[in-house]
């Protein structure tokens, strides 16, 4: 890579660490500072939500955090020493990570460098961005000085793409002069991490909501608990002595909870900030640089986590020869999706404050009824997984191309399953050629680009039932085989050819097997959710590396498609 392609990302959390990870994979080298001298060994934020946990699936690292993680099967809310509400987790449908992890931030960041390192990239500790200059929207608006350990000088440096993931005080977002709009909570948030006793909850999160403040108790993996409180703010920064924190235990929490001791301490403010815009000409920011939320339901670092593996498939196209236009749809997608993690966390954390009165009175009501309802597991658990892209809108989901309701699909399902900007369901296959993966979200869980190509049993010259055993030779099966063929062949012209996949997926085995040698995979859908909207004839779909649906097309119409997706680069024009 030549300097004028180098992406510089500031900051080495899990944000920027995402983004670095990212941008391997999809064959981009990136250099990473970060001012500490290595990995957080603070534990911070704990909570890994299912939105999260996909895409850290799709940078290889989601089993290793399972491994060291603490499922949880829910949370319930206390007021007055009695339970009045709770929501259930592992309900949700269509992922792998039906239910929430409890992990540490160190354990997330660990990981996550270690898997950086795998790919070949590297973190320079102990370097500091001491100066950035922004001056205007033009290709190269970027120059930076970087505090380089063993120099003794300061260090200019000039990266084509700048990264601000350097958290709620971010230097490159100052640089960049991008305002950063919110409220600070008039309260002090203090915690510990550490030994209790007298029966705190082995997999639940429980929130004590009394007169004098909250009280958050989750349990940790490996033995232990977090205890999470608010005060009236004092200015203070100094962390509660085991002392202080027990006299808190005491006054919010059930009869006999004891603390025996503590490994880490914390007291800190919450503020609840957006920045104005997530880009300023090569400058992006990701993460706490971007926004940043109350703890409340644990939606700071899942939402940095979606921002960093958004922006760096999309950052890596374009360094690859796909069109600049492609990162206007970084701040229309994530812009929008902080919001809403900062309107929930906003949300729960006024919750919380209720103190007396009759408005106490009316929450402690509400939680009772939606949870007899199903109401709140209904609302708050999807809202907190993080699912649901929204794209809908997004520049980046061409929305001229044909509409999935031209094509109709058995029980109306078509347009909900392969509207462009709408999340792919799983469907269980049996592989057949060129893959190894049970089911789709497997198979798009390395993180790549795709073609599917669907062909179901309703082809020219196909039986058109569901039992149709097809095989080579019927017209159905050629049309499918043929369409997956010239799919490869677009891809193999592209400027993401590397990085890209192409599947075609059958409701039939075909009778004489499969070409060992086509340039595609194939796989069996048994769960037919996606086949059957093939029709009488192949569709093709663009799923991007975040499983989202990013354009379809007939197989008439594969030109067209490739017009559409700005990541297919120089297909566009060998196909025209």
């Amino acid at each position: 890579m030549t300097q004028t392609d180098t992406v510089l990302i500031v900051g080495a959390g899990p944000t920027g660490l995402t983004t670095a990870c990212t941008l391997l994979q999809h064959g981009v080298d990136a250099r990473v500072i970060d001012r500490r001298n290595g990995p957080a060994s603070e534990p911070k934020a704990l909570i890994l939500w299912s939105g999260a946990l996909e895409v850290l699936r799709r940078i290889d690292v989601a089993d290793s955090l399972e491994k060291r993680s603490l499922p949880l099967s829910g949370a319930s809310y206390w007021s007055g020493g009695r339970r009045t509400g709770g929501v259930r987790f592992g309900a949700l449908a269509d992922t792998a990570f039906p239910r929430p992890l409890c992990v540490p931030q160190s354990v997330t960041e660990g990981v996550l460098y270690d898997r950086l390192l795998k790919l070949g990239g590297n973190v320079e500790w102990n370097t500091e961005l001491a100066a950035a200059r922004v001056t205007g929207s033009t290709a190269s608006n970027v120059s930076v000085t970087l505090t380089v350990p063993g120099t003794g000088s300061p260090a200019p440096f000039s990266p084509r793409w700048l990264v601000g993931a350097d958290g709620t005080h971010s230097t490159v977002r100052a640089a960049a002069g991008i305002a950063f709009e919110g409220s600070t909570y008039a309260r002090d948030f203090l915690l510990g991490d550490g030994v209790f006793t007298g029966g705190l909850p082995e997999d639940e999160a429980q929130y004590h909501l009394t007169p004098e403040g909250v009280l958050v108790v989750v349990p940790l993996p490996g033995g232990g608990h977090r205890v999470f409180f608010d005060r009236d703010a004092t200015g203070e920064v100094r962390p509660l002595s085991d002392e202080e924190l027990q006299e808190l235990l005491t006054a919010r929490g059930p009869k006999g909870w004891k603390l025996e001791s503590t490994w880490w301490r914390s007291t800190f403010r919450v503020h609840t900030k957006v920045a104005a815009r997530f880009r300023e000409g090569s400058v992006l920011l990701a993460g706490d640089a971007a926004h940043c939320h109350s703890p409340a339901g644990g939606q700071g670092l899942n939402t940095g986590v979606q921002d960093g593996f958004n922006l760096g498939w999309k950052l890596a196209a374009v360094i690859n020869g796909a069109d600049p236009a492609l990162l206007e749809s970084y701040e229309a997608e994530r812009r929008p999706a902080a919001l809403r993690a900062l309107r929930n966390s906003d949300r729960q954390t006024r919750l919380w404050m209720l103190r007396q009165g009759p408005k106490r009175v009316l929450r402690d009501t509400l939680l009772k009824v939606a949870t007899a309802t199903g109401a709140l597991d209904r609302r708050i658990v999807p809202e907190l997984a993080q699912l649901d892209p929204g794209l809908e809108s997004s520049p980046a989901v061409p929305g001229e191309l044909p509409k999935p309701a031209a094509r109709g699909g058995r029980g109306g399902r078509g347009p909900s399953l392969l509207s462009p900007g709408v999340r792919l369901p799983d469907t269980p296959w049996q592989p057949l050629h060129g893959t190894d993966a049970a089911s789709l979200h497997e198979f798009l869980a390395t993180g790549r680009h795709t073609l599917l190509v669907l062909q179901g049993a309703g082809g020219p010259g196909t039986s058109g039932g569901p039992g149709n055993t097809g095989g080579p030779g019927t017209a159905g099966d050629d049309e499918g085989e043929r369409t997956a063929a010239e799919a490869a062949e677009l891809v193999a012209r592209s400027t993401v050819r590397s990085q890209t996949d192409v599947l075609l997926l059958t409701d039939h085995r075909p009778r004489g097997g499969c070409d060992p040698s086509a340039p595609y995979a194939r796989a069996v859908d048994i769960g037919r959710k996606l086949t059957e909207l093939a029709g009488a004839g192949p569709l093709v779909v663009y799923v991007r590396p975040d499983g989202a649906v990013g354009a379809w097309s007939s197989h008439r119409d594969l030109s067209r498609l490739a017009a559409g997706v700005s990541v297919l680069g120089a297909a566009v024009e060998s196909v025209a």
